[in-house]
């Protein structure tokens, strides 16, 4: 019994080690190349000021707009609890203050989680006839925005922050540690 439950505990660690190296090594790709939309995935904002975090992901989305990748910006994030703006808005916001033209940038403002960011991103692409797009996160968050791309039917490669904020052993830690938990979750219930 103890042989046996030895070597269950040994293949469980192997399979999450894998897994987790598959994340790291997804997130460390920057695909980018010529799309029809740069697609910038939300996260918190605080009143008008993006966290961080977004701030990192805005200024990624920014400069692939600037050199020439895509034509049109797409941001998204629906509202916080109690909150005056969207995530969405306040990303638009600094993009216009950046310098992008207002008719290159789309917005939804409705989703809470990354995979209604991509589900309302996927309608709004289809409204305007865009199908290819570079989707812009966090190089943790990246296997898994590819992933529900896919599942979508969204045309899409990945291009991570250069620049993320979880620089620190601890938030790498953590953030990976969440990335391996929800790739388990998605594949027996349905990602929302």
């Amino acid at each position: 019994f103890w042989r046996w439950l030895l070597r269950l505990v040994l293949l469980a660690t192997l399979w999450l080690a894998a897994v987790a190296a598959w994340i790291v090594y997804v997130g460390n790709r920057d695909q980018a190349r010529a799309a029809d939309a740069i697609v910038v995935l939300g996260a918190a904002a605080y009143d008008t000021r993006p966290s961080p975090v977004f701030t990192e992901r805005i200024r990624h989305g920014i400069d692939l707009y600037e050199r020439g990748y895509a034509g049109a910006l797409v941001f998204t994030g629906g509202y916080g609890d109690g909150a005056r703006f969207s995530e969405s808005q306040v990303a638009r916001t600094f993009a216009l203050r950046a310098g992008v033209p207002e008719d290159a940038i789309l917005i939804e403002t409705l989703s809470r989680t990354t995979y209604q960011n991509l589900a309302r991103t996927r309608d709004l692409l289809s409204d305007h006839g865009l199908q290819r797009v570079i989707v812009v996160s966090d190089p943790l968050h990246m296997a898994r925005a590819l992933r529900l791309s896919r599942q979508l039917g969204i045309d899409a490669v990945g291009s991570p922050t250069p620049s993320t904020r979880f620089r620190s052993f601890r938030t790498q830690w953590r953030f990976l540690a969440r990335e391996v938990y929800f790739f388990h979750r998605d594949l027996v219930f349905r990602p929302d």
